[in-house]
């Protein structure tokens, strides 16, 4: 790499001042950050697509043992119900060759009375009751409650 200190960019700022000149030395050094700032963007994209291109790698890296992993997971599972139906099929085939060897059968469901009278209105309040108490009964809208209660004219 260069090896920049202050002192070589003040030496570089001195001689680009006296070649270019005070009226054009700051519109070649808004150019020149410009295209600096291009230069690190453009690596810095660089290093992220190589980046990008590595973790792709160790992905496919890490996919590739995962459906391994899973593979043998598979054959194992496999292997085991193979096994299970092995000795599944060894054990029933003893019930179903005997035919006095009673069969279990779950017990037939029990009714279960709900313990609700359906036909009986539970908690209704009489219609009498409402009357005396002064209880609304119905419903009435806007205009009829003010031709209800409207006081009656004075002649």
């Amino acid at each position: 790499m260069i090896d920049l200190g202050i002192s070589k960019i003040a030496l570089i700022g001195v001689v680009a001042l006296i070649v270019i000149g005070p009226e054009k030395l700051p519109r070649v050094a808004r150019t020149l950050g410009n295209l600096v700032g291009k230069a690190q963007r453009y690596i810095s994209d660089v290093k992220a697509e190589v980046n990008r291109t590595m973790d792709l790698d160790e992905l496919k890296k890490m996919k590739e043992s995962m459906e391994g992993a899973a593979r043998e997971v598979e054959s194992s599972v496999q292997t085991t119900a193979v096994d299970f139906e092995k000795q599944w099929n060894d054990s029933t085939a003893e019930l179903t060759s005997d035919p006095n060897t009673p069969r279990w059968e779950p017990p037939p469901p029990v009714y279960k009375h709900p313990g609700k009278k359906f036909r009986l209105k539970q908690g209704a309040i009489p219609q009498w009751y409402k009357a005396r108490a002064g209880v609304r009964t119905k419903t009435l809208s806007g205009a009829a409650r003010v031709a209800r209660y409207r006081p009656t004219r004075l002649s």
